[in-house]
């Protein structure tokens, strides 16, 4: 990168990260620090909860999966807008009257002390984990971008999050939240804008190969277990994740717990309902529209450039060079079919263009077979190289053909998005140890100083920890879909422990903690076995639907078990 784009980098960062500390840095109670005085309007708890999704992960891998699979992926939220409303109808009235720091607060006044404990243990695991990932995910792709050391570059990330976090809590993450959702969403529109603007045809040229393609269908309503992504499982499957991450997951419950009244916090969700679509299909658009500009400018044969140089300097260079040029013969030949089709349509000629489009999948075929026997050379090579390039589609697309300070903006835009998630995360750790945890189950009666001080050390305690499991974790196939899977594995039995608090009223502590451990243990043997079976029954689940089958669980675990406690 050049000069300036490492100045607007930087400058980018420290001044969000200053602005974060300087504004809230005289933060001297424990109420001010953990719902930040209820002083957010809706408009501000609106970003700061979709700040809180949008991590790092989304702008690196929603484009590389666009790319690959075309706007599908979009389904996925079909669903927010009916969970935003049954949240802010059920949910948010509840936690608002108890006057909670945490949504587990409620389940002791429900039930008991073990079962608030098992659901805060159950959300520090998986989101301890996530947050090390939510650091690792963009770190890991930056480093191999920029050629940093993968360990200083997670300790960046991590020390700028902890830096204002710890200092300002629940006030800071908010504030800065507006900043980062301000450089996240602008980079990427004018990222957006300058890729239509580099095709070498009009856009609605680019429309028509995109839709030929088939990147632009949106809506799948075949029904499939197994898939992870169509309309049955947006509307069903994901409605229990968004539940159970919005309703109760601290990250986000204390987002609106810092609302100025109810009113307010019901509107921020709203917002974060009707938004968070639109925000997904233009992220989800640039990468289809990166995929039209490929098909005209001959892409890399693998997005990673640091395994392909490493593959330059080995003994299987010849064989590489060779594999590059017959991708180069099937490029130029599907690039002549792209422009055959686009006369075709213009004629009107339907069967040509049903021709060319399978000639164009015959040679995509092609094309993918030569990438495939790259990657198998990259890993005889080095036999624990990434050969999963998805996830660097959109920044190698950045780096080689943006000008000179969009670069560095559109790095900012990453790590920006990176430190809006990761501060929520931490910040809700250190929220849930504190008061779920050490208050109430091991130093019940001390001052609000020394809670205040114990909030800020299990924060950076929190950030400590998922550095290091960033610095020693591994990529997943997917990394959007890892973050996914993280919380679907635990969201379900959560969601249902709140289900069952919520609507379920004749059942007790007893029956639903013993039934929240069912569950867990339910799900985790589908998840380990998922594909292959057990005593001869196979099934093979999308991770989505773990959500759904959690916390339908709980509630029928915890129906049958209360018969027998009573009896």
């Amino acid at each position: 990168m050049s000069t300036i784009d490492w100045i607007v980098l930087f400058g980018t960062l420290g001044t969000i990260a200053g602005y974060g500390v300087y504004k809230t840095y005289k933060q001297n109670s424990l109420d001010g620090y953990l719902r930040g005085k209820n002083s957010m309007n809706w408009w501000t708890i609106g970003l700061s909860i979709m700040a809180t999704q949008a991590s790092a992960i989304t702008f690196l891998s929603t484009p590389g999966q666009a790319y690959e699979d075309g706007m599908q992926f979009l389904q996925f939220y079909f669903g927010l807008p009916i969970a935003m409303i049954i949240i802010s109808v059920s949910f948010v009235p509840i936690y608002y009257k108890l006057k909670v720091y945490t949504a587990y607060e409620y389940l002791e006044n429900r039930f008991d002390l073990k079962t608030r404990t098992l659901a805060a243990l159950l959300f520090i695991i998986q989101r301890g984990l996530a947050a090390g990932i939510t650091i690792y995910a963009p770190a890991i792709i930056l480093s191999t971008l920029l050629g940093w050391n993968l360990t200083w570059t997670n300790i960046l990330i991590g020390t700028l999050v902890i830096a204002y976090t710890v200092s300002g809590g629940t006030e800071a993450v908010s504030i800065t939240q507006k900043q980062q959702m301000a450089v996240m969403m602008g980079g990427m529109i004018l990222a957006g804008i300058i890729v239509v603007q580099m095709l070498p045809i009009s856009f609605q040229e680019a429309l028509h190969v995109a839709g030929k393609m088939e990147k632009l269908d949106i809506v799948n309503f075949k029904f499939d277990l197994a898939d992870r992504y169509n309309v049955w499982s947006g509307m069903t499957a994901a409605v229990f994740l968004f539940l159970s991450y919005f309703g109760t997951d601290q990250s986000q419950v204390q987002r609106y717990l810092s609302g100025q009244t109810l009113t307010q916090s019901r509107m921020g969700l709203i917002m974060n309902g009707f938004l968070k679509i639109p925000m997904q299909f233009v992220i989800l658009f640039i990468g289809v529209m990166v995929f039209v500009f490929y098909q005209f400018y001959q892409p890399p044969v693998v997005f990673n450039k640091v395994q392909t140089e490493k593959l330059r300097e080995s003994e299987y260079a010849g064989e590489f060079e060779q594999l590059e040029k017959a991708y180069e013969g099937k490029f130029e030949e599907s690039k002549a079919s792209y422009l055959e089709m686009l006369d075709a349509i213009k004629q009107k000629d339907e069967s040509a263009e049903s021709r060319i489009k399978q000639e164009l999948k015959s040679l995509k075929a092609e094309q993918n077979q030569i990438r495939e026997e790259v990657k198998d050379l990259i890993l005889t090579n080095d036999p624990v190289a990434e050969t999963r390039d998805t996830d660097y589609v959109f920044m190698r697309f950045v780096m080689d053909n943006l000008p000179t300070g969009i670069i560095g903006l559109l790095f900012a835009v990453i790590f920006s998005a990176a430190m809006s998630s990761s501060a929520s995360e931490l910040n809700s750790l250190g929220s849930t140890s504190t008061v779920d945890l050490y208050k109430r189950s091991i130093k019940k009666n001390a001052s609000d100083t020394h809670y205040l001080r114990s909030s800020k050390f299990f924060t950076a305690f929190w950030g400590v920890g998922a550095i290091l499991f960033a610095t020693y974790a591994s990529l997943f196939e997917n990394l959007i879909q890892a973050v996914n899977l993280l919380g679907s594995l635990f969201y379900g039995t959560i969601l249902g422990i709140f289900i069952v608090g919520f609507f379920m009223k004749w059942v007790k502590g007893k029956a639903v903690f013993i039934a929240a451990l069912s569950s867990q243990a339910w799900i985790l043997l589908i998840h380990f076995r998922n594909g292959e079976g057990l005593f001869g029954f196979v099934w093979d689940i999308g991770f989505l639907w773990y959500n759904a089958i959690g916390c339908i669980a709980v509630m029928v675990f915890a129906t049958i078990t209360q018969l027998f406690v009573k009896k």
